[in-house]
């Protein structure tokens, strides 16, 4: 009986300590460089550098870079004036998502360049490798569905 007991305590302390390796592996899946819906920006991913535990993103790529005229686009929507004068490449478009288990990062913000809003935002991993985001104002039941797929 009692090695049977040795091999069960040892299994539980093994399951136990892998957990948390498990958990930030899946955490570490979000990361890298994703199109967004009409593939039009690559957005790389990545971990806040200054704040512990968050995620961040920035548009790293663009499909029209520049406009008319063959000057970069600009982030003319902008509701500050003074990031107006700002290029749409690099923008930090996405902060502070936190991994809350299983699949999902909440509590984001995403800027939208197009329109010059913020919208609080969540992310979901599906299972077929895309990146499900919701944007929204108030109640993310009554947000903007995106699916974002992997660039890499």
């Amino acid at each position: 009986m009692k090695p049977f007991i040795t091999q069960f305590l040892t299994t539980g302390f093994l399951i136990f300590v892998s957990l948390p390796v498990l958990a930030q592996n899946e955490e570490k899946t979000i990361l890298g460089l994703w199109y967004n819906s009409d593939k039009s920006a690559k957005v790389e991913i990545y971990k806040c550098k200054d704040v512990k535990n968050e995620y961040c993103g920035k548009i790293v790529w663009l499909e029209e870079p520049t406009d008319e005229a063959g000057k970069p686009r600009l982030d003319r929507k902008n509701p500050d004036v003074e990031l107006r004068s700002r290029p749409v490449m690099g923008i930090h478009l996405m902060s502070g998502f936190e991994y809350t288990g299983g699949s999902e990062w909440e509590d984001g913000e995403i800027y939208d360049p197009e329109k010059g809003k913020t919208y609080a935002c969540n992310m979901k991993l599906q299972e077929n490798g895309e990146l499900e985001i919701i944007g929204y104002i108030g109640f993310s039941l009554m947000g903007r569905k995106m699916v974002w797929t992997r660039a890499e």
